[in-house]
């Protein structure tokens, strides 16, 4: 389980550094390529988007209140990690958001998470779940959720 679990991590962060997407059951390329070792189908890329406050740091209300460093990685730690033990990738970002009784966007400090899982029922409750509770716990209005069909190799 380790080793899979590395694979995944390893796999997470390759995708996210660009290049052509490797093809489930295709070869690499260059000197002394070997086949990919094992591949998976049936799998999605999801990406969750979670303003952290304010850039111009002025609003006070709950909707644009900041949310520390501390407070982001207590999050990750509490319903991402157990729900998602295998690996995830987490970007700094910046984004802009009209809220729904706004006349102009907020920007916001933005984290995208990106997790690469299997498209079934439970797994897609998991990613629910964890939007859920970052509204409960930040009272923010949404968590932007983009879901895609991968191909994945490990």
């Amino acid at each position: 389980m380790c080793i899979r679990s590395a694979l995944l991590s390893v796999l997470v962060l390759a995708a996210c550094a660009g290049g052509p997407p490797v093809v489930a059951g295709g070869h690499a390329t260059g000197q002394g390529a070997a086949p990919v070792a094992a591949s998976a189908s049936g799998w999605v890329r999801s990406e969750l988007y979670f303003g952290l406050g304010s850039e111009e740091g002025g609003a006070a209300d709950a909707r644009t209140a900041r949310i520390d460093e501390a407070g982001w990685r207590e999050f990750l730690d509490r319903e991402v990690t157990p729900r998602f033990p295998d690996g995830l990738t987490v970007f700094d970002a910046y984004g802009q958001w009209r809220f729904r009784d706004g006349e102009a966007p907020e920007r916001l400090r933005t984290r995208v998470l990106v997790i690469l899982h299997e498209d079934s029922a439970p797994r897609l409750a998991d990613i629910e779940a964890i939007r859920q509770a970052w509204l409960r716990a930040t009272g923010h209005e949404s968590v932007l959720w983009s879901r895609h069909p991968v191909e994945v190799s490990f």
